[in-house]
């Protein structure tokens, strides 16, 4: 029309692509951009993912993320040594936080599990050598089109943790949390952060 300029669009080939899960949500879109997938080396970081991992069984990663602030809050920023005391009464009051899931089986879960972890350290073992000892210390990169729900190390992993005494390890949520924490690499072949990814060592 006269008088106006016309913009012309933005051809799709210079947008940057992005794993289709993380689009629409901006706090999806930031985890997305700055955690998902970059290697965690911190034991207390790598324990506190898979407590939310364990939280996440049955829901969305979408429903945890939005609450992972009220996560930390209600379990003292997942400090095992603090989490691990809590008794009935605790439980009873974490029962009434809205601000987390309100799981009494999954709460049960991560007393149980920090009490697992501190039997680890008792013991002298490091939680992310054996945790990252599955997959060789090094991250596994998928093929960039194809996701797994589960793979025959994160059932492994599953069982080592089990005999641990970690309860919501199974293996689906255990191959959640290692795409998560970087031991698996499954951002989108057209993903920016495929390769950022792939070139980080540490997170934590």
């Amino acid at each position: 029309m006269a008088g106006m300029t016309m913009t012309q669009p933005t051809p799709i080939a210079d947008v940057p692509q992005t794993c289709a899960w993380a689009l629409g949500d901006p706090l999806m879109q930031a985890y997305h951009d700055r955690e998902w997938g970059v290697p965690v080396r911190d034991p207390r970081l790598l324990w506190e993912m898979l407590i939310l991992e364990g939280f996440q069984a049955g829901l969305s990663w979408r429903t945890i993320l939005h609450r992972r602030d009220g996560f930390r809050r209600a379990f003292d920023g997942f400090d095992p040594t603090l989490v691990a005391t809590y008794g009935p009464d605790k439980v009873e009051a974490l029962m009434q936080d809205g601000g987390i899931i309100r799981a009494r089986a999954k709460i049960e879960a991560t007393i149980g599990n920090a009490r697992a972890l501190l039997r680890m350290v008792a013991a002298g073992e490091d939680f992310a050598d054996f945790i990252w000892g599955h997959v060789g210390g090094q991250p596994l990169v998928g093929d960039g089109t194809t996701v797994p729900a589960s793979t025959p190390i994160s059932l492994a992993l599953s069982k080592a943790l089990k005999a641990k005494g970690f309860k919501f390890v199974g293996a689906v949520t255990v191959y959640a949390f290692m795409q998560a924490v970087g031991m698996a690499n499954d951002h989108g072949r057209d993903c920016p952060q495929r390769a950022i990814c792939m070139e980080s060592q540490y997170c934590g």
